[in-house]
């Protein structure tokens, strides 16, 4: 694969000191970027000595060096490209704008933006004019309506992964405010809240008739999602048809894609106006509802394509610690292979997808093969007349031919006619059909 630079692709030969510089640039474009370490500015692949090692450095340095900070906004992986270790940066389009160094404060020296292929300085116009759209009324900022939270399901996730939160799990996982209160973050992934997620069922293709109405919540966000993608999976029936050789199947809906949609409709939802995302069932679809629409800034060209602008962004660190979500960018394309553009309906406030379920498959029976059918089948190779196929089957009694052997195999559609609109032409032939070719096979 050859990687050239581009406006959203910068290449390092090595870890060097102005990573935070050029990270900073993609956090301030509005479609973020990806940095390769290992691969030269021509494009020739290098590799890294220590992968391992500078991948601990490259989180800890965007960790602490940058202000807002940026957990959640980044993914770092090691790949291989020409049998050499590459370290992959992803980097999403920050929604507190202006990002900047911290030892540089919000200033020309500490905000960066990226031009072309390189990282420019910000001029302090650009700068007050990101702070002055700056999202401020985030989740880490509201303060949680309960002080007294707890956070038992969620260590138990985290216990579950091979991961421990320690003391300080709240100031690490952004869960405190400023004053060192709770946070709506917290709120949201504490063991009690008055978040509640709806999934409803209704018999017929509208509204009208609801058989069932579940609510998933009043606990742990991550519990939450748990529970949705588990009522999915029990909604999610499989087809079934028996047709030779082997059974087919067939979900109502690609479960791959439809848990993307569900992660990712409680990951952006907007909870600051307390309006939780939604789950319908139809006979004919599946209905996601999340509250938000897109981001402010976003096209829904960028939306499509992958670019990632993460609205809740110390959920997301949260979901990924826990392997709940993959690589950042990846949700949205993932659906679409699955399912076309027409399942997004965007308005201003809402986002809706959605997914039509699948078609129930058409029971194929299994033909009944005599052995005198089964001899046919062995001889007949190419479009052979019936002389031709009597004389290779060694046999002189036509009316036996055809009653205990042609009749049979093609009642059973396993050979067809050449001339089929004119059965006793004297030109006819017989050859296997589709079917034939696969029984034949399969003796």
């Amino acid at each position: 694969m050859n990687i050239t630079e581009k406006t959203r692709i910068e290449l390092k030969q090595e870890l060097t000191k102005d990573l935070e510089q050029e990270a900073i640039a993609f956090l301030n474009y509005h479609e973020g970027g990806v940095i390769y370490i290992g691969i030269d500015k021509y494009g020739t692949v290098v590799g890294v000595n220590d992968d391992d090692g500078d991948m601990l450095k490259i989180k800890d340095r965007l960790k602490n060096n940058i202000l807002p900070s940026v957990m959640g906004l980044f993914d770092v992986e090691s790949e291989k490209h020409e049998g050499k270790d590459v370290i992959k940066i992803t980097l999403a389009s920050g929604s507190e704008k202006p990002y900047y160094l911290k030892k540089e404060g919000m200033s020309e020296r500490g905000a960066f933006i990226r031009v072309g292929t390189a990282a420019e300085p910000m001029t302090t116009k650009m700068i007050d004019n990101l702070f002055a759209k700056r999202t401020r009324n985030s989740l880490s900022k509201i303060p949680s309506p309960r002080k007294d939270l707890t956070f038992r399901q969620l260590k138990i996730y985290y216990e579950g992964v091979g991961k421990e939160l320690n003391d300080q799990f709240a100031t690490n996982l952004e869960l405190l405010t400023k004053e060192g209160e709770y946070n709506y973050v917290g709120y949201l992934l504490a063991d009690v809240n008055g978040n509640s997620i709806k999934v409803a069922k209704y018999s017929g293709l509208d509204r009208f008739d609801l058989i069932e109405n579940n609510e998933y919540g009043y606990c742990s966000l991550v519990k939450a999602t748990d529970q949705v993608l588990d009522r999915v999976k029990v909604e999610n029936k499989t087809y079934a048809t028996i047709t030779y050789p082997k059974r087919i199947e067939r979900p109502m809906w690609d479960y791959p894609a439809i848990r993307e949609a569900v992660v990712n409709a409680i990951l952006h939802n907007d909870y600051t106006s307390e309006v939780p995302p939604k789950f319908e069932f139809f006979e004919d679809r599946f209905e996601i509802t999340s509250y938000g629409g897109l981001m402010p800034g976003m096209s829904q060209e960028e939306f499509f394509t992958g670019f990632s602008m993460p609205r809740n962004k110390e959920l997301m660190r949260v979901f990924r610690d826990l392997d709940m979500v993959e690589q950042l960018g990846l949700g949205v394309p993932r659906i679409l292979k699955s399912y076309g553009r027409e399942c997004f309906t965007f308005t201003e406030n809402f986002l809706r997808m959605s997914f039509p379920a699948a078609e129930p498959l058409t029971p194929q029976v299994t033909p009944q093969v005599t052995p005198q059918v089964e001899s046919l089948l062995r001889v007949l190779k190419t479009a052979m007349d019936r002389d031709e196929i009597q004389q290779l089957l060694e046999l002189s009694d036509r009316k036996h031919f055809r009653v205990a052997y042609l009749t049979p195999a093609l009642d059973a559609g396993l050979i067809e006619m050449t001339i089929p609109d004119n059965p006793n032409s004297r030109l006819q032939k017989y050859r296997l059909t589709a079917l034939g070719e696969q029984f034949k096979r399969d003796l």
